[in-house]
């Protein structure tokens, strides 16, 4: 599937024991069963060496975690935008706060994601990088304060303004670049919050990955949308 319908939750893998092996087929597949179930656009981010097999297995946006700037040839350990494109993903994540990467590259990736027909969203940590990366044009700026990733508090409870702000910066920079939140997003709740925020969705990770029942945590998620 090459549609990021909005609003979207991404839901990341990131490198959890939860999402190693065939643990990663079996959350994507739920992942998709409540997409089809509810309706609401849910897209998966795998670990880098399952992305093919899942992006053949599902039919929900599948995104890479990552990739690099590099063209085919000599790129031993790097993860092509082609190479990417290839597996059947749609699109990476770019500069997530675990794979931080420089202005720089974030533009090439931006670039070259575009030329191989793949959705980039950069991840970003206020409202300022937010509008610098809106410059790029990316499809998606992710807006994650890095103290709060993988916590219990949800960014839009505990920093309501660094989510308002980012998405009143790129909407000066660039309407045509759609803004996520994340870092702490772990129910429905959270995600009704970030809508009224004026986001077009959310990019999380533990409160599906690593809940004792990803599908219900899923649900709940997507029941107010």
């Amino acid at each position: 599937m090459t549609e990021l319908r909005t609003p979207v939750i991404i839901i990341n893998f990131k490198a959890y024991s939860e999402a190693e092996g065939p643990k990663a087929i079996k959350l994507a597949r739920i992942c998709a069963g409540v997409a089809e179930e509810t309706g609401v656009n849910i897209a998966v981010c795998p670990p880098i060496v399952e992305l093919g097999k899942i992006a053949r297995t599902v039919r929900i946006p599948v995104l890479s975690q990552h990739l690099d700037p590099m063209m085919p040839g000599s790129a031993t350990g790097w993860a092509t935008p082609s190479m990417v494109a290839a597996s059947g993903a749609v699109g990476t994540l770019l500069n997530h706060a675990e794979h931080h990467m420089m202005l720089a590259d974030i533009r090439q990736a931006v670039e070259m994601c575009r030329t191989a027909g793949l959705i980039s969203v950069v991840c970003t940590d206020s409202a300022s990088s937010s509008g610098a990366a809106a410059f790029f044009s990316p499809d998606f700026v992710a807006v994650e304060p890095p103290e709060l990733i993988g916590g219990d508090t949800s960014v839009t409870d505990a920093n309501p303004e660094v989510v308002k702000g980012a998405v009143d910066t790129v909407r000066r920079v660039n309407d045509n670049v759609a803004v996520l939140c994340g870092a702490g997003i772990k129910t429905g709740e959270d995600v009704r919050s970030a809508l009224d925020l004026g986001t077009d969705g959310v990019l999380l990770a533990s409160g599906v990955v690593k809940h004792k029942d990803p599908r219900q945590a899923l649900r709940d998620l997507v029941s107010r949308i």
